[in-house]
């Protein structure tokens, strides 16, 4: 910093610190920020999430993530159901729906865009089948671990996402 570079490259700047300086650094990297071009290289995610206002994310060599970190984390908002039921089902039972797991062997967690539609579908399907639900629970929004998983677990090659 003595020669006030244009820009700064800062892998892992925080490891080490106890909580006081990690929150020191933080800011002196914002207000560093305000004037220069800061990169900022971690795999510790909420470091990321507090410091950083556009995020790139790199998969096997291959660039799957590049936005902002509002635009990130709006544009890949999900919502999770957990389904538990009275009784134990075959998972072809939810063939075609949403992205599910099961739990345990009453408890279904769901994946989706549209929690409103697939509560329907979840309820429709419990009275067709006289199914007993247990409870059914909504979680919304979305962190930028779970989102650096998704891309990292099933992005395409050479395909940069917004």
């Amino acid at each position: 910093m003595i020669h006030d570079p244009e820009v700064l490259i800062l892998d892992e700047p925080t490891t080490g610190l106890d909580p006081n300086q990690i929150i020191e650094i933080r800011e002196v990297i914002r207000q560093l920020g305000k004037n220069k071009t800061v990169l900022f290289s971690s795999h510790i995610l909420q470091e990321v999430e507090a410091i950083c206002n556009r995020v790139i994310i790199i998969n096997k060599g291959n660039l799957v993530a590049d936005s902002t970190l509002d635009n990130l984390l709006h544009n890949k908002a999900t919502n999770q159901l957990i389904l538990e039921l009275k009784e134990t089902v075959s998972p072809a039972l939810f063939e075609g729906m949403d992205a599910v797991a099961r739990i345990n062997e009453t408890t279904w967690k769901f994946v989706t865009a549209d929690a409103d539609g697939l509560r329907r579908k979840i309820l429709e399907l419990s009275l067709h089948h006289n199914l007993n639900i247990v409870s059914l629970q909504s979680q919304s929004g979305s962190s930028l671990e779970a989102i650096f998983r998704e891309l990292t677990q099933t992005a395409p090659a050479n395909q940069a996402k917004n």
